[in-house]
């Protein structure tokens, strides 16, 4: 037998009770995570890791403005440089670690195929100020994902500048203002339910609007009694997630529709959680006049510290005319930007931003569209709704569901009822997590849910993978159901750094390095 045949193990074995040999369990010690100091507790000071010739010009034209005092960057070589970040890699969760559970995020696998795409010259190494002639196949890409982005949505129009997703709902709140003031319509009051996202209220008073809560019902739904009443002549418009944060279709979409619209207001509904129903529903079928639509979640785009997000928002007819420049045309000399308010953009409320938008994550987006088809788009929103489902089915006997009666959507909602008596949090059922491998869900949100714990597996992970997460929290609940309060209390104890005063870093942050 070759020595690749028998090979040596992995791990190391040992002897089990019954005596038969099996691999060793995770051993406790982390002899290869090695601890880093910052780069600027490395030293380093009195050198450099590169050599650079002295300057040929004197420093005459910078009007004064030269360095009078030294940089203050430690001077590391190459290899130093490069095993530093190395190990602040090791210390952090990552989506090609394991599962991402956080709720209302969306932290799924970004396909390789589509960095590939956003990497190609032609995409990833042109400028904004480039001669419209010589990126012809960018301005394209631009327009074939807006196609697709309108057909999905089965709205007339799409605004593909947002740069996020709360920069989407300023964009569509503005295309609202202006709509309203071209009517000579002076409304400014904003309908935003208890559950929404922190960003709908906070962009609704950047707006310049005033924020009024909506009620939401025992099974976490719009309460339309409550909207029904505060809707009136002040009311500029409504904003509702759908599918919600308590991961719930609304119901009653329609008539939330349909009562915003016999009031003179508008319709904006948050897309953040679009990857539930792609495919499968189009909000201009609802009734809604403009949604954002995150790239980096639906479409699988790096989503928070993996790079920049991208907001598109779709907009119905009657907010088409206010959409910021610029706007992608095509015509029998090829594409062209419309970045002026004059003819079809002449009600355009402006720019907003300085430059068309972020076209890497254009490029991912349309290269996980074409890459999935219709029919595996579809598909996405029901292996997503079918995982979270799945992961509620599989919990709901230790973990209390917070709306038990009938399935979810995208994600799996938890209440703390189930702690009751322990000792332990929510809080401390998180930090636990870490020391079984995974990033903890989203904890305490949404508010209206006491102790809340928010878990979204995503349509990218197997059934074997959620398993291992769901088995997890169950040893968890097991444990503080047993009255393990140690095991709590006291996590993570193999994470790099222990337990932290998260009041004291959160109120008193230490954001400069000082010798």
């Amino acid at each position: 037998m070759t020595a690749v045949a028998v090979g040596r193990p992995t791990r190391p074995e040992v002897a089990n009770e019954d005596g038969r040999r099996g691999a060793a369990p995770e051993a406790e010690g982390r002899g290869l995570v090695q601890d880093e100091p910052l780069i600027f507790e490395r030293g380093g000071w009195e050198k450099t890791g590169v050599d650079l010739p002295e300057a040929d010009l004197d420093a005459s034209d910078l009007a004064g403005l030269t360095r009078t005092a030294p940089i203050g960057l430690p001077g590391l070589s190459e290899p130093e440089t490069l095993r530093h970040y190395v190990r602040l890699s090791q210390k952090n969760h990552a989506i090609d670690l394991a599962m991402y559970p956080l709720g209302s995020c969306t932290m799924k696998h970004n396909p390789r195929l589509n960095e590939k795409m956003a990497r190609l010259p032609g995409f990833a190494d042109i400028h904004p100020l480039q001669p419209v002639s010589t990126v012809q196949g960018a301005l394209a890409l631009m327009d074939q994902l807006a196609h697709w982005l309108k057909t999905l949505t089965g709205m007339p129009a799409v605004a593909l500048s947002p740069k996020a997703g709360a920069h989407g709902e300023l964009c569509g709140l503005l295309a609202i203002r202006a709509a309203l003031e071209a009517r000579g319509d002076g409304r400014r009051t904003v309908l935003v339910p208890v559950s929404a996202h922190g960003t709908n209220p906070a962009t609704a008073a950047i707006a310049g609007y005033q924020v009024v809560e909506i009620a939401q019902t025992a099974d976490g739904r719009v309460d339309i009694g409550d909207l029904a009443a505060k809707l009136g002549p002040d009311v500029a418009a409504v904003m509702v997630t759908n599918p919600n944060t308590c991961g719930l279709f609304e119901r009653d979409v329609l008539e939330i529709a349909r009562l915003t619209h016999a009031a003179g207001a508008f319709f904006y509904c948050d897309g953040a959680n679009f990857n539930a129903i792609v495919g499968r529903v189009r909000p201009g079928d609802l009734g809604v006049d403009a949604m954002h639509i995150n790239l980096h979640k639906t479409f699988s785009t790096p989503h928070g510290g993996g790079g920049p997000g991208a907001g598109p928002v779709v907009l119905s007819e009657a907010l088409a005319p206010f959409a910021p420049a610029p706007w992608v045309t095509s015509g029998p000399e090829g594409f062209r930007l419309i970045e002026r308010n004059t003819g079809d953009a002449a009600q355009a409320f402006g720019r907003l931003s300085a430059f068309h938008g972020q076209m890497g994550m254009y490029v991912r987006a349309l290269a996980y569209m074409l890459s999935h088809g219709a029919d595996g788009l579809r598909q996405v929103a029901e292996d997503a709704v079918l995982a979270a489902n799945y992961v509620k089915a599989r919990l709901s006997g230790e973990l209390t569901p917070a709306f038990p009666d009938g399935p979810c959507m995208h994600e799996a909602l938890f209440d703390d009822a189930w702690l009751e008596d322990t000792g332990i949090t929510t809080l401390d059922v998180a930090k636990a997590l870490i020391d079984e491998g995974f990033h903890p869900m989203t904890m305490y949100f949404p508010l209206v849910v006491h102790g809340a714990m928010l878990i979204e597996p995503t349509e990218t992970e197997s059934k074997r993978e959620i398993d291992r997460f769901c088995e997890a929290l169950l040893r968890l609940a097991a444990a503080a159901k047993a009255g393990d309060v140690a095991r709590f209390k006291g996590a993570p104890f193999k994470a790099p750094l222990r337990r932290l005063d998260e009041t004291a870093a959160a109120r008193k942050p230490r954001l400069k390095w000082t010798p």
